[in-house]
């Protein structure tokens, strides 16, 4: 029956998609297959919202999540995702922006223009260059097929560098319109990134205090952590006392967990030192910190746009990298040391907290930067909303 169900519900999807006109200036936003409002998307609605006041824009949410997105952003339309509504708006839309990719049985009005921002510089390999696809329902000649023609509906692709654009052309095997101008989400960076009077009012707000240093933990998701069907744990590869013990009174380490593995952590009895964030905007997180202390994840490459130090802490590289897709660059060219074990960690930790600093890293952080961080000038957003104005 539920198949039945969906049969029709994507039929009468296409049918409409084909037969209803699109609607002037309505722009339906997505983040993430339907979470709240955030990323890219998020940036460039309130740009549309700042300099067009005439565009209708609505946010598609889960239901499981349409109460809270109304409560958290009181000013915003939302629609049910899925729901009849939802499916209305989407054949009639004059835009969709999204940072995901969508349903392959999805239809686009031919009149609708699909701007996909994408949601990240690539570290690990995609699309069409990852050799054997390893997920659940699918497998790697679907996975790529299904991939292709999902990017042939994107009318405009963002790039957020050169190197992410010869990628992307490749393994999506994009052929329509690059906006080469930045990630919209990384325009606060750029923008707050040496203002002193913002930064310290957000960690007022995150940690309650404006003082001492503080240490953004975010670690990249790992298979690992996968124990059964709805049930995921955190490894922590340090010991909290003795983080504790090289942080001054004052200093604060921010863990940043994947949402599925928050509540798998404690850090009882560390609380005056120690902070678990879930819910806060990565990039408040950014702003307020001091120092990153990543692996392998694609946080890098927004962090470098602060310029500020980063350590890699890379305790299970060998394991990791065999079951990889492949990385896309030597993981030795990252703007940081990489240590590779418990002491190794903790005697570079304690290195910065001693200077502010990793010394002999600024001509490889720079090549970093000018790689990867030159398109970013603080206005990718505003970009985007003129061009949905024109």
């Amino acid at each position: 029956m539920k198949k039945m169900i969906s049969y029709l519900f994507r039929m009468l999807f296409n049918f409409s998609a084909t037969v209803f006109p699109v609607k002037a200036k309505t722009v339906v936003f997505e983040s993430f297959n339907g979470k709240k409002p955030s990323d890219s998307p998020y940036a460039i609605y309130l740009a549309l919202e700042k300099s067009q006041s005439d565009f209708a824009c609505v946010w598609g949410v889960k239901k499981k999540f349409l109460q809270e997105a109304r409560h958290e952003f009181p000013d915003i339309q939302f629609v049910s995702r899925f729901s009849l509504q939802w499916l209305l708006l989407m054949t009639r839309a004059n835009y969709w922006v999204f940072n995901s990719r969508m349903p392959i049985w999805l239809k686009k009005n031919k009149k609708t223009i699909y701007i996909q921002t994408w949601h990240g510089t690539p570290l690990k390999k995609l699309g069409m260059d990852i050799e054997n696809v390893s997920i659940p329902g699918t497998n790697t000649a679907v996975y790529k097929q299904e991939f292709v023609e999902e990017a042939k509906r994107w009318d405009y692709l963002v790039a957020p560098n050169q190197f992410s654009k010869e990628i992307f052309q490749r393994a999506f095997q994009f052929q329509n319109h690059f906006l080469d101008i930045g990630y919209p989400r990384n325009d606060v960076l750029v923008q707050h990134k040496d203002d002193p009077s913002y930064i310290d009012n957000l960690k007022k707000q995150i940690i309650g205090k404006d003082t001492g240093r503080v240490i953004l933990y975010a670690p990249t998701w790992r298979d690992d952590y996968f124990i059964s069907k709805g049930n995921y744990r955190f490894y922590m590869p340090f010991d909290l006392k003795k983080i504790t013990q090289l942080l001054a009174k004052e200093d604060t380490l921010i863990i940043r967990p994947h949402y599925l593995v928050g509540d798998s952590i404690s850090v009882q009895g560390y609380e005056e030192n120690i902070r678990i964030c879930i819910d806060e905007d990565i990039n408040d997180l950014y702003l307020i910190s001091d120092l990153l202390i990543t692996d392998y994840s694609s946080v890098m490459f927004d962090y470098a746009i602060l310029k500020r130090p980063m350590l890699f802490y890379a305790y299970d590289y060998e394991h990791y990298k065999e079951n990889l897709r492949g990385f896309y660059f030597d993981y030795a060219e990252v703007p940081g040391p990489i240590v590779t074990d418990e002491k190794q960690f903790y005697e570079k930790l304690q290195s910065f907290l001693e200077s502010d600093a990793f010394k002999g890293y600024q001509k490889k952080y720079n090549d970093f930067y000018q790689r990867f961080c030159q398109w970013e000038d603080g206005h990718a957003a505003e970009k985007v909303a003129f061009k949905l104005a024109e």
